[in-house]
């Protein structure tokens, strides 16, 4: 009875199994095969896994890593080997969150020969070029006039392309803030700042962009026009051909080093630095100055006025002697 109870059993369990287990085998000479799983009832077919959507501001799904970094033991050491994190993680957040349009290339100290002198071009295109370059100081300035002429750069950026009628302007920027080189070299000092580059960097035209409020029209009539041309280019001594150019060339230089080590100088240093060049120079600064010592002038001895006796007694003689002789005379 229990036998035949585990007949029954056995021939249920090999009646609601898969056929694909039912095979003549695997015979020498054949290759090995493997069977495939059977597909779940109601199961889709099996879609690309999609990495997870990355939640948060700028962090690993909830992980904003540049808040942490912005904390206070981790600010404290970045302050003390001389990192300024807040601005650093500011820039961060201002690439990410569009404050310029991606699509404008950034002219750097290192890429402006490669991106501007050394341009591949015709004869043509190369006498036609023209680079439209904005010093933005938005990194430093948040709101204002940067923001304002930056927006409008863009816009003017924009329309530009929808219309396709400048097939010779190039558009740029430079970040004032982060470029040391180029700024010293052409003696800017502030931001914002309109450059036109002609000539793979030998012809140079600058405008203040804090003067007049420009905005996407004014910026594409300004370049449609060419009004750029009614402007005279900065020719000088240091400008570009001038007899000085190699000595702006090393002050920049020279201004670049200085930059980055001054990044990397703690603050506690500079302050140390500072404060003993301070001690130094204030008295000298502050000093009285010194009292003049009068001239000595020498007396010059009064001229000698013969005395009156003298000068009557002589004069009294003479008429004696005459009156002697006339008496003489006389007798």
């Amino acid at each position: 009875m229990k036998l035949a109870n585990i007949s029954l059993a056995l021939l249920a369990c090999a009646s609601s199994a898969s056929a694909q287990y039912f095979s003549e085998g695997w015979a020498p000479g054949k290759p090995t095969t493997q069977v495939a799983p059977a597909a779940t009832p109601g199961a889709g077919v099996p879609e690309a896994e999609q990495p997870a959507p990355a939640t948060g501001g700028g962090g690993l799904g909830g992980f904003d890593l540049t808040r942490i970094l912005e904390m206070g033991p981790f600010k404290s050491l970045f302050d003390t080997i001389g990192i300024n994190i807040t601005q650093s993680m500011e820039n961060v957040r201002a690439a990410a969150n569009g404050v310029w349009d991606e699509r404008i290339p950034f002219i750097t100290d290192d890429n402006y020969d490669a991106v501007i002198v050394n341009e591949t071009l015709t004869k043509e295109e190369e006498e036609n070029r023209t680079w439209f370059v904005l010093i933005t100081a938005q990194t430093a300035q948040r709101g204002g006039i940067s923001k304002f002429l930056d927006e409008s750069f863009d816009s003017a950026y924009n329309q530009t392309l929808i219309a396709g009628d400048l097939p010779d302007v190039r558009f740029a920027r430079i970040d004032y803030m982060n470029v040391t080189y180029l700024t010293s070299k052409w003696n800017i000092w502030q931001a914002p700042y309109i450059v036109v580059i002609r000539d793979r960097g030998q012809t140079l035209y600058f405008f203040q962009a804090t003067r007049v409020r420009l905005t996407g029209e004014i910026i594409r009539e300004f370049l449609l026009q060419e009004q750029w041309r009614q402007s005279q280019p900065w020719k000088s001594i240091i400008a570009p051909g001038g007899n000085l150019e190699k000595y702006m060339h090393y002050y920049a230089t020279a201004s670049r080093h200085i930059y980055r080590g001054l990044v990397w100088i703690p603050k506690w240093m500079l302050m140390f630095i500072s404060g003993g060049i301070a001690s130094l120079i204030m008295p000298w600064l502050h000093r009285a100055p010194k009292t003049p010592t009068p001239a000595k002038t020498e007396e010059k001895p009064a001229a000698i006025e013969p005395a009156a006796n003298e000068t009557t007694g002589a004069s009294s003689s003479t008429p004696k002697k005459s009156a002697k002789s006339r008496k003489g005379g006389k007798k």
